[in-house]
């Protein structure tokens, strides 16, 4: 006998058209589990007056499986969360938790420094702090004459 997810008919009931969009770019055709299921960590991202805050939830991520990239103003994590191999005296009956390679990517605004970016693994979030570079402020007044 296997064990299947059982599934109401509102997890398949968009919201909102927003919902629509992002279901059809993040859910897989294949609704058979394993690798259909891949795993994409959530994110908050954060302003504040001197930077962006970007939050990634990521249990169980070892700090050095890792990799984050910025080329140009398109910053890039990405990572694998590794599945521990089951241990003969568990009676493993679900595995809910998402396994496998993610990234994640994020267009910054020109005024960042890039030179001062700064990333921290606590308890399952990835906090990266991207400062601001007062001197290329976006935000300007014109006079009209």
């Amino acid at each position: 006998m296997s064990i299947v997810r059982y599934s109401t008919a509102n997890d398949f009931v968009p919201t909102s058209f927003s919902n629509i969009i992002d279901r059809f770019f993040s859910d897989s055709l294949a609704r058979t589990g394993g690798s259909a299921y891949s795993f994409v960590p959530k994110v908050d991202v954060f302003e504040t007056e001197k930077a962006y805050e970007i939050h990634l939830a990521a249990p169980g991520v070892n700090k050095d499986d890792f990799k984050i990239d910025l080329n140009e103003n398109h910053l890039t994590i990405s990572g694998e969360r590794k599945f521990a191999k089951e241990k003969k005296e568990n009676n493993l009956h679900v595995v809910e938790t998402q396994y496998g390679n993610f990234a994640r990517s994020f267009v910054l605004p020109e005024n960042i420094d890039a030179s001062k970016i700064t990333a921290a693994y606590n308890n399952g979030i990835l906090e990266i702090t991207v400062p601001k570079d007062e001197k290329k402020a976006l935000k300007t007044s014109i006079k009209v004459n």
